[in-house]
């Protein structure tokens, strides 16, 4: 079993920055992949970027060259660091972990992030 503890959310001007940690307990070394969905109101929740225990990263092209995942193993800690964040990135956003022993993915609690003046 994984457990994921979110934090870093909260309320930013437009070009702003802000960072989310994500740290998993448990069963951690079976994880393969983590990654940050994000979900607004009346959308649908999408992949914002995530990371493979290889190093290999991914991010959807709205926020491609503003945002980086990176992680540190010593801290099981999965970072997403968010700059010139825009109004458009107001969304709660959600830490999820892939592990090899279940299909099912594990999913933090959910931060709000607002962008807002």
């Amino acid at each position: 079993q994984v457990q994921l503890v979110e934090s870093g959310g909260g309320l930013v001007q437009p070009g702003g920055s802000l960072r989310l940690s994500c740290a998993a307990s448990g069963s951690i070394f079976s994880i393969y992949a983590m990654g940050w969905y994000r979900q607004a109101p009346g959308k649908q929740r999408e992949l914002v970027a995530a990371i493979t225990s290889g190093g290999s990263t991914n991010y959807a092209d709205s926020v491609k060259g503003r945002f980086t995942i990176s992680r540190d193993n010593a801290k099981n800690t999965v970072y997403l660091q968010m700059n010139s964040l825009k109004p458009e990135d107001t969304a709660v956003y959600y830490c999820n972990a892939a592990v090899a022993t279940t299909p099912d993915d594990y999913w933090g609690q959910g931060t709000q992030v607002t962008v807002s003046s």
